[in-house]
């Protein structure tokens, strides 16, 4: 008797002490030793004629998903190794630009100096001195049609196409760094009031390179970026305007840093961004950890254009059709929740047609886009 009893409440047993169990999950915050709010800096000049721009914020605690807070009343100047002091100024929360006349020179060293509300106090931080290092040109920007698959010779081809880079460094420069810009054109496949856009984008990871244990000066082929059918990048025309950035030894090394935290899976025992040692310190704080840097670079940049047809692109349009109407009632919700792709007028056959979609940027390009054309773009 007593066997079979034990065997009877052995599940129940088990089955309490799994809901128990379940309600004792909580989320764990490790104890990493991270103050609330630490200064983050990014800033970036040049040697070109462009406005250069510095952004300050406070991050947030571990744990917090939300993006860092703008720091607004700031004072922020950059002075070069002849004590020429240039102030930038606050054009909206946070964000510092340079004056009209301001352009690094390359062989100049530069720092910057941040004055800082922090809670009753105010602190200031400086950077070390970074010079800058000439920067080759880009001498080539190319690219390359893939074929992706193949399912019937000349009949079901996928193209992909792969960027590239080729530069030449005869200045004794090892370290570089790559960002590009997108653009392209969006023309709908309806005829409507806004058919025809133009969509940008940047890039989103980290590009650097060094060829300092190669003892090369070329970079050959070195990728710049893989476009894909699941995207219709290249449906119409596309551009793409890569930079490409000098750095000493010390910000190559933050950015490899910064790249391994970035395609780490953010488990328990990733490096976290505070360990990423910057160039600014707090100079009443030298203890406290300051994210970001400061970063001195001559740029030289080269565009291209891409005007071919690729095989394959993704169709983002297909499922646009939502409804077709016969006649000339009226539309409940038109150009709210309902928008017209089509409007056949009424034949001698024929009632008057209306295909309708719910979703807008089928009918607006401007929900991806925008209607003015670029000033660098050529042709249509």
């Amino acid at each position: 008797m007593k066997t079979v009893s034990l065997f009877i409440f052995k599940p129940v047993v088990l089955v309490v002490i799994l809901i128990v169990c379940s309600r004792c999950i909580n989320e764990f915050v490790p104890d990493i030793n991270e103050e609330n709010e630490l200064l983050v800096v990014e800033g970036l000049i040049t040697d070109q004629p462009e406005t250069c721009t510095i952004k300050i914020s406070k991050s947030l605690p571990v744990g917090l998903k939300s993006d860092a807070k703008p720091l607004s009343g700031c004072i922020v100047t950059v002075s070069d190794n002849t004590d020429v002091r240039t102030r930038f100024n606050e054009t909206e929360a946070g964000t510092y630009i340079s004056p009209p006349e301001f352009r690094g020179m390359v062989g100049k060293t530069y720092k910057v100096h941040i004055t800082a509300p922090s809670g009753s106090e105010v602190l200031n931080y400086d950077s070390e001195p970074a010079e800058m290092l000439p920067v080759p040109p880009i001498s080539d920007l190319y690219y390359e049609k893939i074929k992706l698959r193949d399912v019937e010779p000349d009949l079901f081809d996928v193209d992909g196409c792969q960027i590239y880079l080729t530069t030449y460094d005869l200045s004794g420069n090892n370290y570089f760094r790559w960002e590009y810009f997108e653009t392209w054109v969006l023309r709908l496949p309806y005829i409507v009031p806004n058919q025809i856009c133009w969509v940008s984008d940047r890039s989103r990871n980290i590009m650097i390179k060094s060829n300092a244990n190669y003892g090369e000066s070329r970079m050959f082929r070195q990728p710049v970026v893989f476009i894909s059918d699941a995207t219709d990048r290249l449906k119409t025309k596309y551009s793409i305007l890569v930079n490409q950035y000098s750095l000493n030894q010390d910000e190559y090394n933050f950015w490899v840093e910064l790249q391994n935290l970035t395609e780490q899976s953010g488990g328990l025992y990733d490096v976290i961004p505070a360990s990423i040692a910057s160039n600014i310190k707090c100079v009443e704080k030298p203890e406290q950890n300051v994210l970001g840097y400061f970063s001195v670079s001559a740029k030289s940049s080269q565009r291209i254009f891409i005007d071919e047809e690729f095989a394959g692109i993704v169709n983002l349009y297909k499922n646009c059709v939502w409804d077709t109407v016969y006649g000339d009632g009226v539309l409940p919700g038109q150009d709210t929740t309902v928008w017209v792709l089509l409007d056949k007028p009424q034949s001698f056959f024929n009632p008057r047609t209306r295909i309708l979609t719910k979703t807008r940027g089928c009918y607006d390009c401007t929900e991806r886009g925008t209607k003015v054309k670029p000033s660098f773009w050529i042709g249509d």
